[in-house]
């Protein structure tokens, strides 16, 4: 997710959004360590999308 599209996003849909991603991540987490996944860098690029939205929701609420 590109932080423009995350700027568009409202605050209640940031935090929706924000739950469904840290839910996937932990479900590639632990596929990932039950089985290698094809491709691990996905891990990076999701945890990274999660640092993107929490970091939004930090900056609306100051």
């Amino acid at each position: 997710m590109k932080q423009t599209e995350i700027k568009e996003l409202s605050t209640a849909e940031l935090q929706e959004k924000l739950g469904e991603i840290k839910k996937s991540y932990a479900d590639l987490k632990m596929a990932h360590a039950i089985s290698p996944l094809d491709n691990p860098i996905q891990l990076r690029a999701v945890r990274r999308t999660v640092a993107r939205l929490a970091t939004e929701l930090t900056k609306r609420e100051q």
